[in-house]
């Protein structure tokens, strides 16, 4: 009896020390380069802190935004519905309307039912969702990522096992398009490549290409063969008009690709916190559609299995209904113009305190962020003695700039740049 309870003993001490040691060899991760500067912002005292870091739409008090058009479908949907779960695929009706968004009200591609759709969650999870579909079904394929680009991109394909190469795009000198690199390096990647595109707003530079630039581009992707995926986290949020921000996903179709997109609501109704999202993937017909519908529901099951309910209704309801559309389109192109409007101010400011450099780019640029060329010492410099928060790379979220702040933003701008 002694001897067992002996080894009893032996026993728990040895499996005790094991699971002790199961997760000694973790490591703290990295902190978030976004998230980690409104942590530092958040911990500042000073009164005169600014930050032009976050990505999230802010108004001219800096505050955080409900539109009004969300507020309205709140309130007709408050209590009508039950909690049950959405399909995997998600709201059909939010799919429908989204689809038309990005595709064109009058799309033969959506007539035709060629388009293989499901609701995600938000731009970030369509992009995963993509990715594990790419890796599955196209595993010796590559993802060519923009230089630069959101940094979330290469966590996402990185994660869903996809190799990864890059392609020219931000000019340092010109802070505008690399075009000549850009055009130069699909030339050179294997035919049927994927390559990531931003169709508008591109983050996080602002920089786009020009009409004449998308059809070129257009043009040689098909020659290469290459598979264009877009993602559009910002459509009617870049110019104010939906229809302009997705021109470079009617070019490609119009000249005849099949293309996948991941859209989000997040910017562009201020439904951050909601998740609400789309992957399309066009397909050859129908009967592709369906088949490539079905795997990602496939892959959509173990991750999360089915989508959240409240975010789509409110797209959905917001969409499907004149009235609120319309009120939905006066306010993202209000959003849009203050955006445009900060730009216009701080280059006014910059130049009005004498700055000696050109800062034609801040207002050359579009969407929420501003690529200001700023070096990462130059930003240690904002933040160590002006209480100034952006990423270390000098992107300047144009949301968090406002009459209250820009004139002293301008200033500190140019107090770490005028010896460049």
């Amino acid at each position: 009896m002694a001897l067992s309870r002996k080894l009893v003993q032996q026993r728990s001490s040895v499996f005790g020390s094991r699971s002790m040691s199961w997760w000694r060899s973790v490591e703290p991760a990295p902190k978030d380069p976004i998230l980690g500067v409104t942590e530092a912002f958040l911990a500042d005292p000073s009164p005169d802190k600014v930050n032009v870091g976050v990505g999230a739409y802010r108004d001219d008090n800096g505050k955080p935004v409900v539109l009004q058009c969300v507020r309205e479908a709140e309130r007709r949907i408050a209590g009508n519905l039950n909690m049950e779960y959405l399909p995997m695929g998600g709201s059909v009706k939010m799919v429908e309307e989204t689809l038309k968004l990005a595709y064109g009200e009058n799309s033969e591609h959506i007539k035709d039912n060629r388009i293989a759709a499901v609701q995600a969650l938000s731009g970030t999870g369509a992009c995963r969702l993509f990715a594990d579909f790419q890796k599955r079904f196209r595993p010796e394929s590559q993802i060519y990522i923009p230089v630069p680009t959101w940094a979330n991109h290469h966590n996402i394909w990185r994660d869903a096992h996809v190799p990864q190469k890059t392609f020219h795009y931000y000019h340092p000198e010109t802070k505008g398009l690399d075009f000549a690199g850009l055009v130069d390096d699909i030339k050179n990647a294997p035919n049927g490549s994927f390559f990531l595109l931003h169709a508008c707003a591109h983050n996080p530079t602002g920089v786009d290409p020009s009409e004449e630039q998308w059809k070129e581009i257009s043009k040689l992707i098909k020659e290469k063969g290459h598979f264009p995926f877009f993602d559009m986290a910002y459509q009617g949020f870049a110019s104010g008009d939906p229809e302009r921000d997705a021109k470079a996903i009617r070019i490609f179709l119009e000249d005849g690709h099949l293309i996948g997109i991941a859209q989000s609501y997040a910017k562009n109704m201020g439904l951050y916190g909601q998740r609400v999202g789309c992957l399309s993937v066009l397909c050859e017909d129908e009967k592709q559609a369906v088949a490539v519908k079905s795997q990602l529901q496939m892959l959509a099951r173990p991750m999360y299995s089915n989508p959240p309910v409240h975010g789509a209704l409110v797209v959905s309801t917001i969409l499907g209904d004149q009235e609120l559309k319309t009120l939905w389109l006066k306010e993202v192109k209000g959003m849009a113009d203050r955006i445009i409007g900060m730009r216009t101010a701080l280059r006014e400011n910059l130049e009005k305190v004498g700055s000696p450099l050109s800062w034609e780019h801040v207002t050359n640029q579009i969407g929420m962020f501003c690529y200001s060329g700023m070096t990462p010492e130059q930003v240690d410099r904002l933040t160590n003695e002006f209480h100034i928060y952006m990423t270390r790379n000098g992107r300047i979220s144009m949301a968090g700039v406002t009459t209250g702040n820009v004139g002293y933003l301008a200033n500190a701008i140019h107090e770490v740049t005028k010896s460049t």
